[in-house]
């Protein structure tokens, strides 16, 4: 870029700033800044993803599609039926990786903030945390009566939190402990959905529903 250009500036923690290039030394750049304002590439509602480990790469897909789409944070976590069980060590090169897919993915879209990876947790701290969110969603393939649909338009909402189990699905202990901690079971539909589908789809449906897509 030449002196004079216009460029949009993003401090990272949700504040765009709209400039005027200055001028250049070396590698860096002088930027006069002529308006600032809230990031349009961060949703109103904050969403996080509460998603079981999944087999193989499927979660570097994930993480990369629901930042793309606007969740806020993503939660890792090992489930009963969960196939995939690294050790402490592989998780931590895991959670590296996952952390670089989550920024790339922030830059990529113009997201105004890069999401949280958390740390890989076990089940009962997952549904702890996910219990403190309203709403609180289960997806769960078995339920019949409570739709997505319902859940989002029962009341207005500001957060969400959603909960996707591994490719065996919960288990039914998982279930019970869930309802017990505050969630809400809800069908994603009459199909269903792989582990790395069914997240979207439920981000993509609450966005949706908050005004955000």
């Amino acid at each position: 870029m030449k002196p004079g250009e216009k460029l949009t500036v993003c401090d990272g923690t949700g504040t765009d700033y709209q400039c005027t290039l200055t001028g250049t030394d070396g590698g860096t750049a002088l930027c006069h800044v002529d308006a600032r304002a809230p990031s349009r590439g961060e949703p109103s509602v904050h969403v996080t993803l509460y998603m079981a480990l999944p087999k193989g790469d499927k979660m570097d897909f994930i993480v990369q599609k629901a930042v793309e789409l606007g969740a806020c944070r993503v939660v890792p976590y090992t489930a009963a039926r969960s196939v995939s069980r690294p050790d402490a060590k592989a998780l931590a090169k895991k959670a590296v990786r996952w952390r670089k897919i989550a920024r790339e993915a922030a830059q990529q879209s113009g997201r105004g903030r890069v999401p949280e990876v958390a740390d890989c947790m076990p089940f009962a701290e997952a549904v702890r945390q996910a219990g403190a969110c309203a709403p609180a969603l289960l997806l769960y393939e078995s339920e019949r009566q409570n739709s997505l649909r319902a859940a989002l338009t029962a009341r207005p909402f500001a957060e969400a939190a959603l909960m996707v189990g591994p490719e065996g699905g919960f288990a039914a202990e998982e279930v019970q402990a869930a309802c017990e901690a505050g969630l809400v079971r809800v069908s994603l539909g009459p199909r269903i959905l792989r582990c790395e589908t069914a997240p979207l789809a439920a981000l993509a449906a609450v966005l949706y529903e908050s005004g955000n897509l």
